[in-house]
């Protein structure tokens, strides 16, 4: 008999059982390259850091408004004193403010089953009550899906149907990758991975491919496919790629055929690089001051690019940045210049590197998760403005063309999701947090958020419940089987919600008047009539829950974006205002700070800035190699790669040595907004003049600085401009010193302090 099968973000493994619990992780048969990770599972799922009852802040019974939340002990309660608490809270605040003052955006990476998606499950639960105040968009490329509708349409280019890397091997000349194409990143699957294939991908490609990592950090492709690297100053890319694509209209190489037929606005647009709309050309020399790559470089790579297929590679964290909306369009306006896209292993791709199914066949894998209802409100904010609405309500904001006024939120609930990892200047979002009246969470564990909340119920985590998971560039659909008994009394979101909406008269509209195992067989007969209406049979629910996954058929052409579009772009006309690619679009043009086309903008936290004098180190915030974002932070595995329980900062032998710094020392890290701790990592893969630190770090604030090594007290809480108003974490600009004074004890390494209810 086959071992029972469940998957995580990072990937799918089969489990052993004994008595009960969780002995060992056996990796998936089918996986080339399976994630060490799963095997932090028995560990993790057993740690005293698991939510093992409800449990309710003692200063919020007090009734200390949130003056202690983040710094508070927990008395625990019941179940049905604790759903009692946070239904009479919910509809306190409904009957008195309204439902916009209940926020639920609650985003994370909840689980990779999709029927418990804690996101999906928290606002179907307020849809169901009457309504919310939402989130739109994401952390990770909030500031292109809020833009690339009006330059392209659509989003395709940065979601999972970009174009295969298949046809990058076949038929790339020139593989230009900004931002490089990491490795850790391919670890990661939003739904789960069956099937790592980052090494053939990668070799199959750099073995014939000219292949140019464009970064400030040399292993952002690793050193053993042997690329070439352009070292670049973060946050410059757009001027790069204005001053390629000023050389190759000046010098007569524009494909004007392509432009002539496929885009808009192209003549606006070249007016700006040729100096003709504002006296500056965007010269390779002009760039050099920039990007501070030298100009006889740039014109050399400029010059080898026509009539080569070329494929423009943008990582997701080249947006993460002030501006971070103007990279993106100025790799669309090059693409179009050269004519490539809609070519095989040409144009342009957002995401490669980003995650595991960016660049994957195009399997096209059906799944299927509970639908949200309409939120009768239509409130909604961007994902990374969360602590401006708690802090300004009421106040006016623009966001993608539009005028909107902040809510006055009453009540946050978040449920799988993290917001003391993902967002900036985790010190203000402290102080965000205190606004609300009431804070409600489930977690799993004691994590930041948790520790910032009034009420916490214990959620269980998917090996503890029965889903179904996979990715629509996977091949692989997985039956995520329960393993064991929940900890504590932990419950299933859905149990949750249900027994909430109870309370407050809607579980009819949650529930259906469906359990979670009748969800879960609708679940198989909605992905098995997708299955059949293309042709494919698929299993039985019981084989295909016996057997734990179900293999979809390799696609018979390579997928290629907007090949459709440059076959019949009258026929497959663009979105768009002008039915074309837009190097001019006369809405953006409209709003504040923008030109109208792709245009460089100071980012000013960056090595060109004033503020260098005092914060002279260009500060990255990568994702972390092992884990996923603060997934897994206190497990052994995790730690082992830490030295003092704190991260490694890379930094240059030049940079070491002017602060005294040996490999191994202990550091402060710091600006204006905080602190954290690191340790000392020298390679002179990393450009001079820029540090790295990656994220996931639990944040342990004591005032404004961290005891471990959580970069977001140190990155700006500022959105990428109006247009997006995504987050803008890699312009941040630190200094660096040796601490050589005994580390503060890791509060977060331990559960919060229970005490009983005073009052």
């Amino acid at each position: 008999m086959k071992l029972p099968l469940n998957a995580s973000h990072w990937g799918a493994f089969r489990a052993e059982i004994e008595g009960g619990a969780l002995k060992r992780i056996t990796p998936f048969e089918h996986d080339p390259r399976p994630s060490p990770l799963n095997d932090a599972w028995p560990e993790m799922i057993a740690s005293d850091l698991r939510v093992a009852r409800p449990s309710v802040r003692k200063g919020w019974l007090e009734g200390d408004k949130g003056a202690g939340r983040g710094q508070d002990s927990y008395v625990e309660v019941d179940w049905p004193e604790a759903l009692h608490l946070v239904a009479v809270e919910i509809s306190r605040i409904r009957e008195t403010y309204g439902n916009q003052a209940l926020f639920a955006g609650s985003y994370g990476w909840s689980s990779a089953g999709r029927l418990h998606h804690a996101r999906t499950l928290v606002r179907r639960f307020f849809a169901s009550i009457g309504g919310f105040t939402d989130q739109e968009t994401n952390y990770s490329y909030g500031a292109a899906m809020a833009f690339l509708p009006r330059v392209l349409g659509v989003n395709d280019a940065i979601g999972a149907t970009v174009t295969s890397l298949e046809t990058v091997r076949k038929h790339c000349d020139v593989f230009l990758a900004f931002g490089g194409i990491p490795a850790k990143n391919f670890e990661i699957q939003a739904g789960g991975v069956g099937e790592h294939k980052f090494d053939s991908f990668m070799a199959g490609i750099t073995e014939r491919v000219h292949t140019i990592n464009v970064s400030p950090w040399r292993k952002d492709i690793e050193d053993h496919f042997g690329v070439d690297w352009l070292p670049i100053r973060p946050g410059t890319d757009t001027a790069l790629m204005l001053a390629l694509t000023q050389v190759i209209v000046e010098t007569g190489q524009a494909d004007q055929a392509f432009l002539d037929r496929y885009t808009h606005g192209a003549d606006r647009y070249f007016d700006y690089l040729m100096g003709r709309s504002d006296g500056t050309p965007k010269t390779p020399d002009w760039a050099e001051g920039i990007t501070g790559i030298p100009a006889a470089q740039i014109r050399e790579l400029a010059a080898s690019l026509p009539g080569k297929r070329v494929m423009l590679s943008l990582n997701w964290s080249l947006q993460r940045a002030r501006h971070g909306e103007q990279p993106y369009w100025a790799a669309i306006g090059l693409a179009a210049a050269l004519g490539q896209i809609g070519l095989p292993g040409g144009g342009f791709t957002f995401g490669y590197g980003s995650s595991n199914g960016m660049g994957n066949p195009n399997f096209r894998t059906p799944l299927f998760g509970l639908p949200t209802l309409s939120n009768r409100t239509g409130a909604a904010i961007p994902v990374a403005r969360i602590a401006d609405m708690l802090l300004n309500p009421g106040a006016p904001y623009r966001y993608a063309g539009e005028d909107r006024i902040y809510p006055d939120i009453k009540l946050v609930y978040w449920a799988g999701g993290n917001p003391f990892h993902h967002h900036q200047d985790l010190n203000r979002l402290r102080d965000a947090f205190r606004q609300p009246q009431t804070v409600v969470v489930n977690e799993c564990f004691w994590t930041a958020t948790a520790r910032h909340a009034d009420i916490v119920l214990p959620a269980t985590v998917s090996l503890e419940r029965d889903d179904i998971g996979g990715a629509s560039r996977d091949r692989f659909l997985l039956a995520m089987r329960k393993l064991v008994e929940p900890a504590g009394e932990a419950r299933n979101d859905y149990t949750i919600f249900a027994d909430l909406a109870e309370r407050l008269g809607g579980r009819d509209a949650f529930t259906e008047g469906r359990s979670e195992a009748d969800w879960l067989q609708f679940a198989w007969q909605e992905i098995s009539g997708k299955l059949a209406a293309r042709g494919i049979n698929p299993p039985e629910f019981r084989d295909f829950w016996d057997d734990g996954y179900f293999k979809m058929p390799t696609p018979s052409e390579d997928f290629v974006l907007f090949a459709d579009y440059r076959a019949d772009p009258e026929g497959k006309a663009l979105t768009t205002a002008s039915g074309k690619i837009e190097l001019f679009n006369h809405g953006i043009a409209d709003e504040p700070g923008q030109a109208g086309h792709p245009v460089w903008l100071d980012p000013e936290e960056w090595l060109g800035a004033p503020e260098t004098q005092t914060y002279p180190l260009h500060l990255l915030t990568p994702q972390p190699e092992r884990k996923l974002h603060g997934q897994m932070d206190s497990s052994a595995y995790v730690r082992a790669a830490k030295i003092h329980d704190r991260e490694r900062l890379t930094l240059h032998p030049d940079d070491a040595a002017a602060r005294g710094i040996k490999d191994g020392d202990t550091l402060r890290v710091f600006n204006a907004r905080g602190a954290c701790f690191a340790v000392a990592k020298i390679d002179d893969a990393v450009l001079q003049g820029v540090v790295l630190l990656p994220t996931g770090s639990t944040y342990d604030p004591d005032g404004l600085i961290d005891r471990g090594s959580n970069p977001n007290v140190l990155t700006r809480d500022i959105g990428t401009s109006e247009l997006g108003q995504g987050c803008a974490a890699q312009s941040c600009l630190v200094e660096i010193a040796r601490y050589d004074a005994p580390l503060p004890d890791l509060r977060v390494n331990h559960p919060p302090e229970f005490t009983t209810n005073s009052t």
